[in-house]
């Protein structure tokens, strides 16, 4: 089986990779990347060593497909990240497309022609925000936790948000280009014949992201502490309270390993996938478990909103633990132990990160 990873030297695309390769034995996988975000460089060379065939191309221009060969599936990891994209940073919002979007048609268009599967890796922010902040929350020590004492809307319980949340926007411009990426590969895989899976992933960790102050927020947090940078808890009164679940790509690969091994076209199509409220953590939580490893360093509070912040999100994973058997593996524990046994070997990071 050849598989074909886009964002091949990210984070994730990366870790997607390694964790296949070691999965299934025989697996070719070839791996393609711009190569344009600050760190990626540096996994150019671990993919050779495992034997993954790397490719310097740019999914948004179709000529760099034409050549390309076959594979069996398509697996998507390449995307702008932030839910700011497009309205703060150096993305326009016309770039935000371009990325996210108008690259997906290509993809979808070379799996037409080989009739290739396609994995879609999705986003937790195609969630309605409005509906997200709406949501009964109650404060628990320096976390706010959901209050299930009364009704809840669809798609929300005590295990957290599963497919049927609702997406009406607003969701952000982010948000709203990985929505319509599901649609638009949902709609190709009906019309042309070739399986599709969508994975709305949740927080995505582990040693080795380029964590920023807008994504990778457990790398960059960690990162930041141990080094004491400037950190702000940032909305929501300054308290730290809001909370996010973590999962690492590696459990991901279990999941995608999963679903390369089945070609339905019906059925459930669409799976949430995240660490859950057991893997879940607020700011203030995070900056207490760095407190106990490096040493005090207090976060400054900043009152003013930012957009598209979100107080409480956890993911409910129980359709993909009912069809493909998945749940995460790696503890929120370990996960923040790798991120910061990484800190501490590589002293440089945030700078490799951009940061």
């Amino acid at each position: 089986m050849r598989v074909l990873i886009t964002g091949a030297c990210g984070f994730v695309g990366s870790s997607l990779a390694e964790s296949l390769v070691e999965r299934r034995q025989g697996l070719a996988v070839i791996g393609l990347d711009n190569l344009i975000r600050p760190g990626s460089e540096t996994n150019r060379a671990r993919l050779r060593k495992l034997g993954i065939e790397f490719i310097h191309a740019d999914i948004r221009a179709a000529s760099d497909l034409e050549n390309l060969p076959a594979a069996d599936w398509v697996i998507d990891a390449a995307a702008s990240p932030s839910v700011l994209a497009g309205v703060q940073g150096p993305l326009s919002s016309r770039q935000l497309f371009e990325h996210n979007l108008a690259s997906l048609v290509n993809l979808l268009e070379y799996s037409k022609r080989h009739k290739a599967g396609f994995i879609l890796l999705s986003s937790s922010r195609v969630y309605s925000i409005q509906a997200l902040c709406s949501l009964p929350l109650k404060i628990d020590g320096s976390a706010f936790q959901l209050d299930c004492s009364g009704p809840l809307p669809s798609g929300v319980s005590s295990r957290g948000i599963d497919a049927a949340f609702s997406t009406a926007p607003p969701i952000s411009l982010y948000g709203g280009t990985k929505l319509a990426a599901e649609a638009m590969a949902l709609e190709y895989g009906e019309a042309f014949g070739f399986p599709v899976w969508v994975n709305r992933c949740g927080v995505l960790a582990g040693a080795g992201q380029f964590g920023t102050p807008d994504q990778g927020i457990f790398s960059y947090w960690v990162n930041a502490h141990l080094r004491r940078r400037p950190l702000r808890y940032i909305g929501f009164e300054g308290s730290g309270r809001q909370v996010r679940d973590a999962f690492h790509p590696r459990d991901l690969a279990a999941l995608v390993d999963a679903q390369i091994g089945v070609s339905r076209t019906g059925g459930r199509r669409i799976y949430v996938a995240g660490g859950g409220a057991e893997n879940a953590m607020s700011l203030a939580q995070i900056t207490t478990w760095c407190d106990a490893r490096f040493g005090p360093h207090v976060p400054l509070p900043d009152l003013r909103p930012r957009p598209y912040d979100i107080p409480w999100m956890t993911m409910d994973s129980s359709d993909a633990e009912r069809d493909f058997g998945w749940r995460p593996k790696t503890s929120i524990e370990a996960l923040l132990d790798e991120i910061a046994s990484h800190a501490e070997r590589h002293p440089d990071w945030l700078e490799t990160s951009g940061v």
